[in-house]
C-alpha cells in the first residue's frame, strides 16, 4: 500500500509583525533583516494556541478533501511549542474536532517535524493499520522567542498547516530519507519552559545561525539527491521543490548547490517567516490552493531543524 495528499489545509493568526514594527522593539532594520533573511513580515499569535491553529488547519484540509472528522482514524501532530505538557496537542486536536475514532500523539524533530509526521503515517497507512490520517505541523514560536535577541526575534513566525491523506494502491510517494545528529544539537536549542520550577533556566530559543546555515546548505542537497536516487529520478525530474522556510539565503543557496533555477523553489518566507514545523505544510497548502500543483507533478518536500534532525521525501501529486 501506498499513500496520496487528498486535502490540505493551512491556518495564520490575523496579526501580522512587520520588520518596521520590529524596528521600535529591538536593535533592527528593515534592510538589515531583508538583506540577510529574506524576511519582510510574520505572523504573531494574540489569542491561538498550538491546538487551536491545529484544529482550524486541519478542517480546512478535511474540507478540501471532502471528509468529515468522524472519518479520520489518525491524527499526528508536529510541534516543538505546545503550550501544554499533557494532554497531548493530538488529543486536544482530536476532542477539537470531535474526530471520536482517531489514535492521536504528537513528533517534535523541531522544523523536520512534518516530515517525520508523514513518513510516520505513511509507516502506518503502508502497514495497512489505518486508512487514512491528518498530518498537521503547528507552532506558536513566539511565545519562546526573546524578543530583545535581534539574532533570533526577526525569524519566527506562528501558523499551522496540514495535509489529510489516505492509504491507496497507486504510487505517490516514491522515497523517504531522515536523518539526525544529536551532537551538534546545541547550534539549536530551547531549555524546558521552567516547567520543574527551574526559573533560573533560559527559556528562550538560541541559535547559532552560522553553523545552522553551514549545517542547511550542506545537509539538505544531500538528502535530496538520495531521495531521488531512491526514487530513480534526477533533480531535472522534478517540477517545485518545497523547502523549509527558515531563510530565504539558505533556499537561494540550496538551488545554486543543486544546479537548479530558483524558480523551481516556491517560498513564502518573505511574509511569513520561520514556522518551524507548520512552514512545508503552510506552503503546500498555498500551491494547492493557487492551482499550481497539476496531477503527475514531481514535488521534493525537505526541511531541516533542532536536534539536528532532517528530512526529504519524493511525491507524485
Amino acid at each position: 500500500m501506498n499513500m496520496k495528499i487528498k486535502g490540505t489545509g493551512s491556518a495564520l493568526p490575523p496579526k501580522v509583525l512587520t520588520n518596521k514594527d520590529l524596528e521600535a522593539m529591538v536593535e533592527t532594520s528593515d534592510e538589515w533583516i531583508r538583506e540577510r533573511t529574506g524576511i519582510e513580515s510574520r505572523h504573531i499569535s494574540e489569542k491561538d494556541t498550538v491546538a487551536s491553529l491545529a484544529t482550524k488547519a486541519c478542517q480546512k484540509a478535511l474540507e478540501n478533501a471532502n471528509q468529515t472528522a468522524e472519518s479520520v482514524e489518525l491524527i499526528i501532530v508536529a510541534t516543538c511549542s505546545p503550550e501544554m505538557l499533557l494532554p497531548c496537542c493530538a488529543c486536544q486536536v482530536q476532542k477539537n474536532l470531535d474526530a471520536r475514532k482517531a489514535v492521536c500523539f504528537d513528533v517534535n524533530a523541531a522544523c523536520s517535524g512534518f516530515l517525520f509526521g508523514l513518513q510516520t503515517a505513511f509507516a502506518y497507512l503502508s502497514a495497512g493499520f489505518y486508512r487514512n490520517a491528518l498530518i498537521v505541523g503547528s507552532e506558536v514560536l513566539s511565545k519562546i522567542v526573546d524578543w530583545e535577541d535581534r539574532g533570533t526575534c526577526i525569524l519566527f513566525g506562528d501558523g499551522a498547516g496540514a495535509v489529510y491523506v489516505e492509504a491507496c494502491e497507486e504510487t505517490h510517494f516514491l522515497s523517504f530519507v531522515q536523518g539526525s545528529d544529536g551532537s551538534k544539537g546545541e547550534v539549536l536549542s530551547c531549555n524546558d519552559r521552567s516547567l520543574f520550577g527551574a526559573q533560573n533556566l533560559d527559556r528562550f530559543v538560541r541559535m547559532d545561525g552560522r553553523e545552522v546555515y553551514k549545517f542547511a546548505t550542506r545537509q539538505v542537497p544531500l538528502c535530496m539527491e538520495e531521495a531521488l536516487k531512491k526514487a530513480n529520478l534526477s533533480v531535472a525530474d522534478v517540477d517545485f521543490f518545497v523547502l523549509h522556510q527558515a531563510n530565504l539565503r539558505i533556499l537561494e543557496a540550496i538551488s545554486k548547490r543543486i544546479g537548479a533555477e530558483m524558480k523551481l523553489f516556491p517560498y513564502n518566507v518573505n511574509r511569513v517567516g520561520n514556522m518551524s514545523s507548520a512552514a512545508i505544510p503552510v506552503l503546500l497548502d498555498e500551491l494547492n490552493q493557487k492551482g499550481v500543483l497539476l496531477e503527475g507533478m514531481k514535488l521534493v518536500l525537505s526541511g531541516f531543524g533542532a536536534g539536528l534532525t532532517y528530512g526529504a521525501c519524493v511525491v507524485c501529486w
